[in-house]
């Protein structure tokens, strides 16, 4: 292949990635009419229209596809050359931009954070905590945490630790006064304090594992915040039934501040992902964070709901 071709088809991957000029030219920190020109002119090289263009999107055809699976083996080795080069030469340096929800950040990311700045001084992290989903690159984040469930196909997704229960609780006096539901639909009789996601949004549902498949129950609410924090006090004080992954409550429920609702019923979701846009160009500063955080979360036992 000639090597003067390889920045041309470089910026190919990344349009054919995001479907988008507009999104492939930020990115890459070029206009989206210079990158428009670069891909024409591989085009005309190659003899063959690798895009489909349209004024609403953008998709590839099916000799760029085929082009683009052999391609990006050859751009994979040398990103990997180029980053063997980077890791001999210099230590990981500059800001980390992880866009999280508060969740995440007190389950995975704060326990070991400490310890992670110890390590690479050189790297800043910026935690931005948002329950709303972010595009990466248009908010200019380095990488993101979801659920594993709820991520797009188009992203790289590294598992970051275990599968998480969801649990639902309440206090012991909340259920004295309104006794305890037995199935999720008792639950529409019940106060619940929900979450908001965001303020264009409805609130989130519960999920549960009934008959051996999820159902959503959409719960009645006494409270409703998009802080996870408040509604968990507000269920120990008293204002209704809670949901919240098991982890940030098992202290609660293991002292009988909190007592379990519909234990037999809490669904159970993959590991929380970190996810980032291509495998290309990775820099340095988040592959050793993502290295980092693998190495301390190990995949807990399943906990036996059973007494």
């Amino acid at each position: 292949m000639p090597p003067e071709l390889l920045p041309a088809i470089s910026a190919f991957a990344r349009v054919a990635h995001h479907e988008s000029f507009t999104r492939a030219a930020r990115e890459m920190g070029v206009s989206p009419s210079a990158l428009s020109q670069t891909v024409r002119l591989l085009e005309s090289r190659l003899g063959v229209r690798l895009l489909d263009r349209t004024t609403r999107r953008v998709g590839v055809t099916e000799i760029g596809r085929r082009f683009l699976t052999e391609a990006q083996v050859g751009l994979a080795a040398i990103a990997k050359a180029v980053d063997a080069v980077d890791e001999s030469r210099e230590a990981p340096a500059g800001v980390l931009r992880i866009n999280l929800s508060r969740v995440v950040a007190d389950l995975v990311v704060m326990p070991h954070l400490g310890e992670f700045m110890d390590t690479y001084p050189d790297v800043v992290v910026e935690l931005h905590c948002d329950n709303r989903f972010k595009d990466l690159i248009a908010g200019g984040f380095d990488a993101g945490f979801r659920l594993g469930e709820s991520l797009a196909n188009d992203v790289v997704a590294v598992p970051i630790g275990g599968p998480h229960r969801l649990a639902t609780f309440a206090s012991a006096a909340y259920l004295q006064r309104h006794g305890e539901p037995r199935t999720p639909a008792d639950l529409l009789a019940h106060r619940c304090a929900c979450i908001r996601l965001d303020q264009e949004r409805s609130l989130m549902r519960w999920d549960f594992e009934q008959d051996g498949r999820l159902v959503e129950v959409e719960a009645t609410p006494s409270m409703i915040s998009n802080d996870a924090d408040l509604l968990i006090e507000g269920a120990r004080q008293g204002v209704g039934i809670a949901c919240h992954f098991e982890e940030l409550v098992r202290a609660d429920l293991d002292s009988g501040r909190l007592m379990p609702v519909l234990e037999n019923f809490w669904p159970t979701f993959s590991a929380f992902h970190l996810y980032y846009p291509s495998r290309v160009h990775v820099p340095r500063k988040l592959r050793v964070f993502i290295d980092f955080f693998r190495e301390r979360h190990v995949s807990p036992p399943p906990r036996d709901p059973r007494p």
